[in-house]
């Protein structure tokens, strides 16, 4: 989804991707690919009786993780806003074949349209505001002692969170994936992929202790005479009634064992998990009908394409990276573009929201001014020097280096060369350009080469 906020209106793009981002702080020149949704939403009410009526059915459904299924014609999940179908090109029968057309015969506002086409849209803004979310670890490839996930009923916590989900698809009952059975017994194993030097991330994920006592409490309260085990290295619940709710789950009879699961294997319809107790100094072995897994939270598919597209870093994880850890927490090194939650790292509800205001409020505050105050440590081109080498334009992190033409008076006459030219609306003050120039054109003010020299002479006086 991209917002575009503008005043006095604001338009929202759903269904669309960014395609190119130019400018600078107050002026930004965004390009948007409003893909192609077959269905004309100013027509369609949302009645939903073209997903019914689809006969192209049981494809996997991607919000459920592929515990459910779908139709070729879908809402992208139950709370989509607005909350109207697309088609799926790929496994509609229209397209794949020519023949079926269902949807469009039976719609009543005759909403659907086979012929659209992805669209470009240019739009102008002062900011922009990332909040790319997250993705979870895959720890598929990686963890072979819990199975590389081939046991069906060894499943993330995202899984087990559209199992609890009203609007999952069991309708909030707890099954086990395999067999559709309700488990008598679950296995909640934590930091898989956090926290781990050898095969995973070093850091931690944060939400994963909290979401995960939730989700015992959960099986303890929807599955009477049930069992949930929870396999941890520490618990960290680090936030306001955190530490309340974890002994809650305590109390209501959540089994919690500090050490690590060394492996997981089936016998019969159950899974064993070998582990061992850390506190009681021996090993363990624990027969349960299903596993969770709180995987780590990684950076979401493409962010790191996405951040080189707008112009800004990303730390040595993948998360886009802010200007200052404590003074500058929502403001990256760009000017003009701000973070908004788990997109900076590993983040819970509370600071994800706390963050976004925080981001929201940067953005009031840069539109309230009439100037702005720019950074006066930028680069500065001496044209007489530059060669037009053009070794400056990509070594620049934030874009802020182009060529332009310019005319000089020669013995032949007036003579056209290009120039390189900086932009201090971009320009952070960096310095990489001056390095990296060739013909020593680029200098950083306040840090001249005469300038060092003198601060040098002085200091040596």
């Amino acid at each position: 989804m991209v917002a575009v906020a503008q005043h006095p209106n604001i338009k929202m793009y759903t269904y669309a991707e960014i395609e190119a981002v130019s400018g600078y702080i107050g002026n930004f020149t965004v390009t948007i690919r409003r893909k192609a949704k077959y269905v004309d939403w100013d027509k369609c009410n949302g009645c939903g009786t073209c997903e019914t009526k689809c006969p192209s059915k049981n494809i996997k459904n991607e919000f459920d993780l592929g515990l459910g299924t779908r139709t070729a014609i879908h809402k992208a999940f139950p709370q989509a806003v607005p909350n109207k179908p697309v088609i799926d090109a790929e496994n509609c029968r229209k397209f794949k074949t020519g023949k079926c057309g269902v949807c469009e015969k039976i719609c009543p506002t005759k909403a659907i349209n086979f012929e659209d086409k992805d669209e470009l849209v240019t739009e102008n803004v002062g900011a922009i505001v990332m909040a790319t979310g997250f993705d979870l670890f895959d720890w598929t490839e990686t963890y072979g002692e819990y199975g590389y996930g081939r046991f069906p009923d060894v499943v993330s916590g995202l899984h087990f969170e559209r199992l609890v989900n009203a609007s999952g698809p069991t309708g909030g009952k707890i099954k086990r994936p395999s067999d559709g059975r309700i488990p008598e017994s679950v296995a909640f194993i934590k930091c898989v992929g956090s926290r781990d030097d050898t095969k995973g991330k070093t850091y931690c994920s944060r939400a994963c202790c909290m979401y995960t006592a939730k989700h015992a409490m959960q099986v303890k309260e929807k599955i009477p005479g049930s069992e949930a085990y929870v396999f941890y290295m520490d618990v960290r619940t680090a936030g306001k009634n955190y530490e309340e709710f974890y002994q809650r789950g305590v109390n209501a009879g959540v089994k919690y064992i500090r050490g690590r699961v060394s492996k997981i294997y089936p016998r019969g319809d159950k899974l064993v998990l070998k582990s061992e107790d850390t506190l009681l100094g021996r090993p363990i072995e624990v027969e349960v009908d299903m596993v969770v897994l709180a995987t780590a939270m990684v950076p979401a598919r493409g962010s790191a394409e996405l951040a080189k597209l707008v112009g800004f870093s990303t730390d040595k994880d993948g998360f886009f990276q802010e200007a200052h850890p404590k003074l500058q927490p929502v403001e990256t090194f760009t000017g003009g573009v701000y973070l908004a939650g788990a997109c900076q790292g590993p983040k819970d509800i509370p600071d994800t929201v706390a963050q976004a205001s925080a981001a929201a409020v940067k953005v009031c505050g840069l539109f309230s001014k009439p100037e702005l105050a720019t950074q006066p440590m930028v680069s500065e081109v001496e044209a007489g020097k530059c060669s037009g080498c053009e070794f400056c334009v990509p070594i620049c992190p934030y874009k802020a280096i182009t060529m332009k033409a310019i005319q000089e008076r020669g013995h032949g006459g007036v003579i056209e060369r290009r120039v390189a030219t900086v932009n201090e609306g971009l320009c952070q003050g960096c310095g990489a350009c001056v390095g990296a120039c060739r013909s020593g054109a680029l200098n950083l003010k306040g840090f001249t080469d005469e300038q060092i020299v003198a601060e040098v002479d002085a200091l040596c006086l």
